[in-house]
């Protein structure tokens, strides 16, 4: 009985998204306070441009690096990369030389490409077709509940100012867990699905083939309109955590904030998992969620246009002007438009998830693909982090992230235009 739940798609998506929950969940929960929890975001900022560059890269690579050696060992190893990332920042904190933690930012952004390779195979081809939207809700909590523990971390072991050494060494050591619990992870070829069928696995390249695959994504029309999707999807992180919740929240106020931003991830992913899932045809639903998305981040970016006009006397004060468990009733607008902010984070990435798992139902097709949008989306944040590093000014950045946003909204209706009802046709022949 056990053997069989083990081998199940949905326990491996809940396993998968447990192990998130330990790694990349810790790691929003410390790069969402801003500056990684740092009074001075510079180092952040240039950790995370340094983790986006080779991000793009290994994103590319991911799929393929995944199809050869097996989800088990690049997910351990992958994960091992994020606990060296946190536990950086403990020599940062005695010595302020930033050179380690951006070395490891470079390091830790090859094992995000591989592991995010990894997760997105999982996620999108282990269930059927009419269950992609569910199981990415199911991984999409469960990981984001990862961000929402991590966030209380720096409200209860936290001083006033930058993020002590126990909530580092706190997150470094559930990261390790999280890492060990990836060889745990049963290989594709023996996952059944709900309906008693196996996961599609073609058989993969060997290492010039799958480069070669690899390269055919960017002649890929489907691929061609995904990059502008890809290349939207992380930018805002950079405005919404240096820019929005690193400079005017204390550093415990920041934790508080980020509970909720990532608690509304979950609602976000389930909202849209409804939809996605509906009996709808499956044009219909892409159409609907990508106007739903369209609709909720311009009315998010708006809202933050006048936050910003708002905040704009208390931005270069020398000290946060908000704290939790001071300010009052001025706190309550600003936390509601952040949790919008991530309410927003998690429709976008379903929508995206979904769709790509709209073009295929093979786990070695859909590593590829997972790691192109992975790569091409690093690219957007490694721009992104680059001119918050580069010091372009707050204002400038909200008018770019609204910019780059809608340019991707007339590509993401194209492709609901291309969507199939279904693929198991064309995988039976």
């Amino acid at each position: 009985m056990f053997k069989n739940s083990y081998y199940s798609a949905k326990f491996q998506v809940i396993l998968v998204g447990l192990i998130c929950f330990c790694v990349p969940g810790m790691f929003n929960a410390l790069n969402s306070m801003g500056g990684g929890g740092q009074i001075d975001d510079t180092t952040g900022s240039k950790a995370n441009t340094a983790l986006y560059t080779t991000f793009t890269i290994f994103g590319l690579l991911g799929g393929a690096i995944v199809n050869l050696l097996g989800v088990r060992i690049t997910i351990f190893a992958s994960a091992l990369t994020y606990a060296l990332y946190s536990g950086s920042y403990i020599y940062y904190n005695h010595t302020l030389n930033p050179g380690f933690t951006i070395a490891a930012g470079a390091i830790l952004g090859i094992g995000a490409g591989i592991l995010w390779a990894g997760q997105g195979m999982i996620m999108t081809s282990y269930p059927l077709e009419n269950e992609k939207g569910n199981f990415i809700f199911i991984f999409w909590s469960i990981f984001n509940m990862g961000a929402v523990i991590g966030s209380i971390i720096p409200v209860v072991v936290n001083s006033p100012g930058k993020l002590s050494d126990a909530g580092y060494i706190a997150f470094t050591a559930i990261e390790v867990l999280g890492s060990f619990l990836a060889l745990t992870l049963a290989p594709p070829t023996k996952v059944i699905r709900s309906n008693g069928t196996s996961v599609i696995a073609t058989k993969h390249e060997n290492v010039i083939g799958e480069f070669v695959e690899i390269l055919k994504l960017f002649g890929n029309p489907s691929m061609i309109t995904l990059f502008f999707l890809s290349f939207s999807s992380n930018f805002f992180y950079s405005y919404q955590f240096n820019e929005f919740n690193g400079p005017h929240f204390t550093s415990r106020s920041r934790g508080f904030n980020n509970i909720f931003y990532w608690l509304a991830q979950m609602v976000g992913a389930y909202v849209l998992s409804r939809i996605l899932d509906s009996n709808m045809s499956r044009r219909k639903r892409a159409y609907y969620g990508t106007t739903i998305n369209a609709v909720l981040f311009n009315v998010v970016w708006i809202a933050t246009i006048f936050a910003y006009k708002n905040l704009a006397g208390i931005r270069n004060k020398t000290e946060p002007e908000f704290d939790f468990t001071k300010t009052g009733g001025k706190y309550t607008g600003y936390i509601i438009l952040y949790t919008l902010m991530g309410l927003g984070d998690a429709t976008w990435q379903s929508l995206a998830y979904w769709l790509i798992g709209s073009l295929s139902n093979d786990s070695t097709v859909l590593s590829r693909y997972v790691g192109f949008y992975k790569g091409v989306q690093s690219a957007g944040a490694a721009v992104s982090w680059a001119i918050d590093a580069g010091g372009m000014k707050s204002s400038n950045q909200l008018i770019f992230n609204m910019v780059v946003l809608n340019i991707s909204i007339p590509f993401m209706y194209y492709l609901c235009a291309k969507t199939t009802e279904t693929n198991e046709t064309d995988e039976k022949v």
